[in-house]
């Protein structure tokens, strides 16, 4: 199981989240704990300047980007729709 852990960004983003956004993104990252690569998440790997960081998707248009860090843990850097998190 992944322990996740934040970066300002993202906290200052998802506090900025639609309450329907949050909620989504609670029942995707129970998924996303117990499997980052299943197959409903859309998880994949970023490039150029961010080629450190994966992305998942909360929905159509909301996406979490993170980095796996050592052992079980995940850093979640930032979050918010496609123009914005790219």
């Amino acid at each position: 199981m992944l322990e996740i852990e934040t970066g300002n960004l993202f906290r200052r983003h998802f506090k900025k989240l639609p309450d329907e956004i949050k909620h989504k993104m609670a029942r995707r990252e129970e998924v996303f704990i117990n499997n980052p690569f299943d197959p409903r998440l859309g998880t994949h790997k970023l490039h150029g300047e961010r080629k450190d960081e994966w992305v998942y998707e909360i929905d159509y248009s909301y996406r979490v980007t993170f980095m796996f860090l050592e052992g079980n843990v995940v850093f979640y850097t930032d979050v918010g729709t496609h123009d914005q998190v790219y």
